[in-house]
């Protein structure tokens, strides 16, 4: 039997079921602790519907892969996760019949990731019909070798913009694309709200912070990666400033429970947070130091960076959490604040 270790990865656990279901032998899932409590039950249940032998409704789990997936279609609610549908796609077009993909839910959230799947699989020469909505078509048939340039990550980008914002200081990304298909790119329509000053550039983006904002209404459902970044931007506007975060219900299911994360450590830092039915309301107050907790989730890590340029005090615990998307993160941080020209994509000035 083959093991796979999905540790916190979102992707890991649910990319890679669909493809275990190609082997010739049993694939067992497992992961972290908390990776056990996200949701994963629908994609598994579509497999079943699939015909393919899975044990097992979380992890640990185990697909008993045949050499092949006879394919058709399933019906899966995604509710919970746009990744349930974006890992049926990367395997549908190897599937023998290939792969009708039916969401019965209600909107899916970081839909635009779908968007991005299906681009990059037209770009490998398999085809894919999206015309009708909540409804995916991959016809059975190779996935085309071919070079990729990879874009760079512009979710990892969103904390050194921050820190621009946060701080009125400067900062400069190397590489950030004119034309991106990654939904994180909408970042800019947010800085526009916090008074932020952006030059784009052939070469680079610029961001340049005010000497202050105030609160902004802000829809991430799209985008609920970027949620502790614009979290912790909210909680440093200007003393009294009220801002809402919406379309973010799903992030209760993330590497943590994020929208109770958020509120239990800005809370803990004399701020005022509130859980909504769809997200979080927040209203700017004094802040003090004190511990804020990562909950082993790499993005409430670089949320209390972010809190800690501004409140003297702030020790983010277990920072190495980072490494899970950018393992030098803790170096780039310090070099943005020295104000050098770090060895990796990011370039900055303070």
């Amino acid at each position: 039997d083959a093991r796979v270790d999905c540790g916190l990865a979102g992707t890991v656990l649910r990319f890679v079921p669909p493809v275990a279901a190609l082997s010739t032998t049993a694939v067992l899932f497992d992961g972290d602790e908390q990776a056990r409590a996200r949701p994963i039950a629908p994609l598994l249940d579509a497999l079943r519907g699939l015909g393919v032998d899975v044990d097992g409704d979380a992890l640990p789990f185990a697909v008993r892969g045949r050499g092949a997936v006879s394919g058709g279609t399933v019906e899966i609610d995604a509710s919970g996760s746009s990744q349930f549908v974006s890992g049926l796609l990367l395997s549908g077009a190897t599937f023998t019949d290939g792969l009708t993909i039916v969401h019965t839910g209600t909107s899916v959230p970081s839909a635009p990731h779908v968007a991005m799947t299906v681009a990059m699989l037209r770009d490998a020469g398999v085809h894919v019909d999206d015309s009708v909505q909540n409804r995916w078509h991959v016809t059975p048939g190779p996935v085309g070798a071919r070079e990729w340039s990879i874009e760079p990550d512009l979710s990892n980008s969103t904390p050194f913009l921050a820190a621009a914002i946060v701080t009125g200081g400067t900062v400069r990304i190397a590489g950030w694309p004119s034309v991106s298909i990654q939904p994180a790119g909408t970042i800019l329509d947010l800085l526009a709200k916090v008074n932020a000053t952006v030059h784009q550039r052939d070469s680079h983006l610029e961001v340049s912070g005010a000497e202050g904002y105030d609160g902004f209404d802000a829809d991430l459902h799209d985008v609920g990666e970027l949620a502790p970044t614009v979290a912790a931007l909210a909680a440093l506007a200007t003393e009294g400033a009220t801002s809402r975060l919406r379309g973010i219900a799903h992030l209760r299911g993330h590497e943590t429970d994020r929208l109770a994360a958020l509120t239990t450590e800005i809370n803990g830092l004399g701020g005022d947070c509130r859980e909504t039915e769809d997200g979080l309301l927040i209203t700017s107050r004094p802040l003090h130091g004190g511990t804020w907790r990562s909950y082993a989730d790499h993005r409430m890590a670089t949320a209390g960076a972010i809190i800690g340029l501004r409140v003297p005090g702030v020790e983010v615990e277990n920072i190495e959490t980072t490494a899970k998307t950018l393992p030098d993160f803790p170096l780039m941080w310090v070099q943005m604040l020295a104000g050098d020209t770090p060895s990796g994509p990011h370039e900055n000035r303070k």
